[in-house]
């Protein structure tokens, strides 16, 4: 059984950085595709950024390119999300997410399959 734990989240203020991490341990061998989703209150849970974990491909959204990098170590099964010049909309429960072999890359909450617990990220102004 694979399980996912993030770390990390905090209370920045707006212009801040923050590092999250999601290591992944049991039967990581399945996972073809690891991601970031978030989910501020009131509001449905968003995509944000995913890599192939075979072809190191990444998809990010418009809102958060150019301030937000995904990047992973293999040997650690571990991806890290760090977060640079943070916005008050940034503010959210950050989930990470595991997905296996898909047609095409998944940016949708459904085509992942396994979900750590949540780490939440406040920026304030």
């Amino acid at each position: 059984q694979v399980q996912l734990a993030e770390s990390g989240g905090g209370l920045v203020q707006v212009g801040g950085s923050l590092r999250l991490s999601c290591a992944a341990s049991g039967r990581a061998f399945s996972i073809y595709f690891m991601g970031w989703f978030r989910q501020a209150p009131g509001k449905e849970r968003e995509f944000v950024v995913a890599t192939s974990w075979k072809s190191s491909s990444t998809y990010v959204v418009d809102s958060v390119k150019g301030r937000f990098t995904i990047s992973r170590d293999n040997a650690k099964d571990t991806m890290y999300l760090q977060m640079n010049s943070l916005k008050p909309e940034d503010s959210a429960v950050y989930f990470c997410a595991a997905a296996g072999g898909r047609a095409a890359f998944p940016i949708r909450p459904y085509e992942y399959d396994i979900w750590g617990q949540g780490t939440e990220v406040t920026v304030s102004s």
